[in-house]
């Protein structure tokens, strides 16, 4: 039978059955456990797998699809390891926030690289507006501009008032789309402004670090009434890619990547290479200064790897 992974927890997982719509409670055969991989999960929400069912009304999954995408994590315990988020994703929306909580362009940045890493479009949602001033609110305008100027889509929405709520309805019907950003941004409260019906738990900001709580435990999909799903994970403070060498950072990049044709070396890096048309486009603020910082460190990260 052909399943889709709609929710994990670790150990269990639940199948939606393709044909009839049934779901059931599934684990997985050790052998795929055995498998050499960097990935500390071998199953994910959004894979599409083979499964057969035993006396117990248990589904075993027997394979699993070859993915077409997938967002991950840095695993939590293992440095050299990644976390599989969710996988088959036809569109990643990250909740950014100016405050409750603070909501770096350094997160962001890294989100947007890992999106070009791993072929997803990106959407960023700028969220709690109804928390802003007008000049708080007319600098999350300018940021979305900034973006939109490289290439990405934006929407400046509000969870709580339902700001844009239905331009975003518009962009989200009937795709696959997943929801991330750090704990206390609202995607927990932007999925139950959408799909109310879900009523996912939301919590509360901490007072001593104005960082957000911990709702979400494990990763789940949603269906939409308007068309299409979610998939609902737990909120991260940091991404991380794997297999990926410092020569490739400036391709996920792509304000980057399109000057790089007019740098004299083909190999140039960008870093302090004569006649760089990368570094000439910074001294004339054409390249944004904290992307190129973000750059630097991805590539710091990605040598030290190596």
């Amino acid at each position: 039978m052909n399943g889709l992974i709609i929710k994990s927890t670790g150990s269990w997982y639940q199948v939606l059955e393709q044909s009839t719509g049934k779901i059931f409670e599934a684990r997985i055969r050790g052998k795929f456990k055995m498998i050499k991989t960097r990935l500390t999960n071998p199953l994910a929400v959004g894979d599409f797998v083979d499964f057969s069912l035993e006396n117990d009304e248990v589904a075993w999954i027997t394979k699993i699809h070859p993915r077409h995408n997938y967002l991950i994590r840095k695993s939590v315990n293992l440095s050299k390891e990644a976390h599989i988020i969710a996988s088959n994703i036809d569109i990643a929306c990250i909740l950014f926030t100016l405050k409750m909580p603070e909501t770096s362009l350094g997160f962001l940045d890294r989100f947007l690289v890992c999106c070009e890493a791993y072929d997803i479009q990106p959407l960023i949602l700028f969220n709690k507006t109804d928390l802003l001033d007008e000049e708080e609110l007319q600098y999350a305008e300018d940021i979305a501009t900034v973006y939109k100027g490289i290439g990405y889509d934006s929407l400046v929405i509000s969870a709580t008032s339902g700001y844009h709520l239905e331009e975003l309805k518009t962009l989200l019907k009937d795709k696959t789309s997943v929801f991330f950003g750090h704990s206390g941004s609202g995607k927990s409260t932007t999925v139950n402004a959408l799909h109310p019906d879900v009523d996912l738990k939301t919590g509360s900001i901490s007072d001593m670090h104005l960082k957000g709580k911990h709702t979400t435990t494990f990763a789940q999909m949603h269906f939409w009434p308007f068309g299409g799903r979610v998939i609902d994970t737990p909120g991260v403070r940091e991404f991380g890619m794997i297999d990926v060498e410092k020569q490739e950072i400036q391709h996920f990049f792509p304000e980057i990547f399109k000057l790089s044709e007019a740098c004299k070396f083909n190999n140039c890096l960008h870093v302090n290479e004569p006649k760089c048309a990368v570094l000439q486009a910074l001294e004339e603020d054409d390249v944004l200064e904290f992307r190129y910082t973000t750059y630097l460190k991805l590539m710091e990260e990605a040598e030290e790897k190596e």
